[in-house]
């Protein structure tokens, strides 16, 4: 790959094919070693961690360990790897996030599992409960995801009460209540 392309500076790309999208492309362009489709999915599942950890416009080194090992275990990647997959992914999330989130999402939910996208509904309360509290922002943002995914609520509140100590608004419950 050519330094300028890899900067994003020269020959226009061709149209995404099937519904991929600007982020999706950028993330899976880096596992160039990977067999396409698996560098796609990893590419939206980094892009979703990276969505719902910005949910309350902060990413804490926690939550970017989180989301490092959550990658890297997904697709059996190296540290660097991991690295590179997880900082495209935030910054992809940062400046594209309103116009890319749903479509991302969508692209996902069409093409991974219904066991891929558990794990990813896991990594995501996971990933925003590294830091010790997930933020009203947070479990907002995954709730949305878990609808855009295809889960219903009782399936994502199963799974949600899994890390109620890490809850903001029952942490604030609780500390009132002292």
């Amino acid at each position: 790959m050519s330094l300028l392309r890899f900067l994003g500076i020269g020959a226009k790309e061709a149209p995404a094919a099937g519904g991929e999208t600007r982020s999706v492309r950028e993330i899976a362009a880096k596992l160039e070693r990977l067999p396409g489709e698996t560098a796609r999915l990893l590419a939206g599942f980094a892009y979703v961690l990276a969505r719902v950890a910005h949910a309350d416009l902060e990413t804490a080194p926690e939550e970017a360990d989180a989301m490092r090992r959550a990658v890297r275990d997904l697709a059996g990647l190296s540290p660097d790897e991991a690295d590179l997959v997880v900082e495209i992914a935030k910054s992809q999330a940062r400046l594209l996030g309103g116009t890319e989130n749903y479509v991302v999402t969508r692209e996902f939910r069409k093409t991974s599992t219904p066991e891929q996208r558990g794990r990813l509904l896991a990594c995501l309360y996971a990933v925003t409960a590294a830091d010790g509290t997930i933020s009203t922002a947070e479990s907002r943002e995954i709730a949305n995801v878990a609808e855009e995914l295809g889960f219903t609520r009782a399936e994502a509140n199963a799974l949600r009460s899994r890390y109620r100590d890490q809850l903001a608004e029952l942490q604030r419950g609780r500390s009132s209540k002292r």
